[in-house]
């Protein structure tokens, strides 16, 4: 197989917030890759990092690219999708997250002909739309309300709002804003906190939060704080989903011994920081065995690798609102067929995709 790849710097249309900082932009790596005995179809790929969180994000990723092509050349495309997951174990050391789903993807593309279709299912074929939250991130309170009014108005049923940056009375504020227009039947709420709360005051700031009938709050505190966590979603008002928690979590011994020992309500799952689909589809398997609830999040991916995500998260049926909206950030994303109807994603097989920009070997 014949790897090319390309940096990519994505540049967001607004600061956008979180209580680890503001982004303005956002680096990926796309990989194209081909089979010597077949080099007109391509299968496209992205390794996506977010410094400090994503577990791989301090790698040089040209230099480990340049080495994953070299080891690829002597190989060829896998004739089965669990061939391609085998190899993938094989090249990419489970330490490195990112390039396992960038990986990933790329082969699986390619594996179904090249058209940027990974999996073959409803989502890719028959426009099969699948329900989404919107996000409202950190920022000034007239900007935060902005977004909000803004989702609102296009139809969005489910709100995920970031908190613990700002001033916590202020989200109070906006929270009741809100709930004094849509009750719980009305609109969801979910808040993610990306682990901002002290561990002392975390269950006071909690039952603060539980007045406003949330549906769940992401990551409260920070994590590798066992007995902390396990604490807080026993106690908490509001249910807890676990996300930074789950990061760096790789043997399957570990991942059963967490969510058995922590509990949670909920866990979010990002299949480009916990190492691609063969081990976010473990994740779920564990959580069903333990009746915890999921959905799947994007983690600031480009188009390329949100249409990974999105047809993964399509193999699952009975779909709650997942966190897949986040294509809409860039000012030059890749143009895709992914499209938003209200709070509904789909792949529409009239349009096209345009990587033109991109100059492979070069």
């Amino acid at each position: 197989m014949i790897l090319d790849f390309k940096k990519h710097t994505l540049d967001f249309k607004f600061e956008a917030g979180t209580s680890r900082g503001v982004l303005k932009t956002k680096d990926a790596w796309i990989l194209r890759m081909m089979d010597k005995s077949n080099p007109i179809i391509h299968g496209y790929g992205e390794v996506s990092t977010i410094e400090r969180l994503s577990y791989d994000y301090h790698l040089e990723f040209e230099k480990e690219l340049e080495h994953l092509a070299k080891e690829l050349k002597h190989y060829h495309l896998p004739a089965t999708e669990e061939g391609i997951y085998k190899l993938v174990v094989e090249l990419v050391e489970v330490t490195k997250p990112a390039l396992r789903f960038g990986l990933e993807t790329a082969m699986l593309d390619l594996f179904h002909g090249g058209g940027f279709k990974i999996f073959d299912n409803s989502f890719y074929n028959d426009q099969q739309p699948i329900p989404i939250n919107g996000l409202i991130w950190m920022g000034e309170e007239d900007f935060m309300l902005n977004q909000i009014e803004e989702k609102i108005k296009l139809g969005f049923k489910c709100l995920k709002m970031k908190i613990g940056a700002i001033d916590f009375d202020t989200e109070l504020r906006i929270l009741q804003s809100i709930r004094d227009r849509f009750d719980a039947e009305q609109l969801i709420l979910r808040v993610d906190a990306n682990g901002a709360f002290k561990t002392q005051d975390v269950l006071v700031k909690l039952d603060t939060l539980s007045q406003f009938d949330l549906h769940s709050i992401e990551q409260p505190i920070m994590p590798r704080q066992f007995h902390a966590m396990q604490l807080t979603c026993k106690r908490s008002p509001v249910p807890v989903a676990l996300d930074e928690e789950l990061i760096g979590v790789f043997d399957l011994k570990d991942k059963r011994d967490l969510l058995k020992g922590i509990q949670p309500p909920y866990i979010i799952l990002k299949p480009s920081l916990l190492g691609g689909f063969k081990a976010t589809a473990e994740w779920i398997r564990l959580a069903e065995e333990l009746k915890i609830g999921w959905w799947i999040t994007s983690a600031l991916e480009s188009n390329i690798g949100l249409n990974a995500i999105c047809q993964f998260t399509a193999q699952y049926p009975n779909l709650s609102y997942q966190g897949l909206g986040t294509g809409q950030l860039y000012d030059n994303n890749f143009y895709s067929p992914l499209t938003l109807d209200a709070d509904r994603i789909s792949y529409h097989p009239n349009l096209s995709w345009d990587l033109s920009h991109l100059k492979f070997g070069q």
